[in-house]
């Protein structure tokens, strides 16, 4: 479903679908713009859609990319989709936290124990 110029990686088992984040920075306009059609048009692509954003290769995320994921987080719920979030380094995380951001979106230690976590 990506293109080869994508910045994602994208993968489906048991009915979810994991987005693994390529580079280990984003922080730049033209990629989170990038990463936010690319998204968006995956959440476009399927009603009630189980979606795991996985950022174990993220090292660094810009305020726009926060914004791009809450976004993100409205239009799946619109969909009445569910979206989570894993492998969140701690650095990241903290900045999840100061923003309050770790109360609106589901984020789970580990992309495993997030793949058991979703509803039926």
């Amino acid at each position: 479903m990506a293109s080869e110029n994508s910045r994602l990686r994208i993968t489906e088992k048991d009915g979810i679908t994991r987005v693994d984040f390529i580079d280990r920075d984003i922080l730049d306009e033209a990629n989170i713009r990038q990463i936010g059609s690319e998204l968006l048009r995956l959440v476009d692509s399927k009603p009630a859609l189980k979606m795991l954003l996985c950022f174990r290769n993220v090292e660094h995320l810009s305020s726009a990319a926060l914004g791009t994921l809450i976004t993100l987080h409205s239009s799946v719920k619109k969909k009445s989709g569910q979206l989570r979030m894993s492998d969140i380094r701690p650095q990241i995380f903290e900045v999840f936290v100061i923003t309050k951001l770790n109360k609106l979106f589901t984020i789970d230690e580990t992309a495993e124990h997030a793949m058991t976590r979703f509803s039926a």
